[in-house]
């Protein structure tokens, strides 16, 4: 009997072949612009579909460790809806960063009910960037909040963090999309990007042409991770909004939102379709 066709081997095979988790969820960075991972989550949740696993970058990181923390879509949401930029950041003397975001720090550590990753609901992972290596470093253990600041420590514009000693700054210079972070350990990956760059208009500034620079770069290290996913879900109209908008966090929000429902109406579709056929 040809090994391939034998029932018992196929068994130990699909055995061998499980992976520890059966869904995960990536979420890119992009500033105010991850809220739209918030949206994505309720419609989700709507059709019974929650993650095993989250990782994320930046913003990313910082949704997928609240979701991870119990906190329910609309509370992300409401968490994020009364930021301003402004208010959250001060300007500083150039010191390895243009703006202080100790205010931030702040309110998101006074949110965070979990300080370990160890005490979160969900497994989460963080890309964070070594800068005094050069090298994209995964966390996944140890203090949740000091993780979630490098990721999202946009260079030239914040600070580096220093954890241990080495400097970290946001993941998204090189992996803005952490598909590949859990690809091997999840049947399912669904893959959230909120920074799909399009040729638009942009406002004349240090920070948005600082901005829409990072952007073309991260844009480049994205595209091998999309084809990683399982379920692609990149809201187009998110070029629309600027990356530190965050009065438009609950527009933002609501676009995540629709644009799933819409995508997950469509497969239904879809799916209706290839068996009428």
């Amino acid at each position: 009997m040809n090994k391939l066709s034998n029932p018992v081997t196929t068994l130990v095979e699909s055995i061998f072949s499980l992976k520890p988790y059966r869904t995960g969820i990536a979420m890119s960075g992009g500033g105010i612009k991850g809220m739209c991972h918030a949206g994505v989550l309720k419609a989700l949740e709507e059709v019974g579909i929650k993650p095993d696993i989250i990782s994320g970058v930046s913003s990313g990181a910082i949704v997928g460790a609240l979701y991870a923390d119990g906190y329910s879509p609309d509370e992300i949401a409401e968490i994020f809806e009364h930021i301003e930029f402004r208010k959250m950041t001060k300007l500083q003397v150039p010191a390895g960063g243009l703006f202080k975001n100790d205010r931030f720090e702040k309110y998101l550590g006074s949110r965070l009910r979990a300080k370990t990753f160890e005490e979160l609901k969900i497994p989460l992972r963080i890309v964070a960037t070594n800068l005094d290596r050069g090298q994209s470093v995964v966390f996944s253990s140890g203090k949740l909040l000091p993780a979630i600041m490098a990721s999202s420590s946009v260079p030239v514009l914040f600070s580096p963090r220093v954890i241990d000693g080495e400097h970290y700054v946001d993941g998204g210079v090189f992996k803005n999309f952490p598909v590949s972070i859990i690809r091997n350990d999840c049947e399912k990956v669904i893959g959230i990007n909120a920074s799909p760059l399009v040729a638009d208009e942009y406002k004349m500034s240090v920070l948005n042409v600082a901005m829409r620079t990072y952007h073309f770069m991260f844009k480049a290290n994205i595209l091998a991770d999309k084809e990683l996913c399982d379920f692609l879900i990149e809201p187009v109209d998110m070029g629309n909004y600027e990356t530190f908008e965050t009065e438009k966090s609950r527009e933002i929000y609501e676009l995540g939102y629709e644009t799933t429902r819409k995508m997950i109406r469509e497969r239904l579709e879809e799916t209706k379709m290839s068996k009428i056929n």
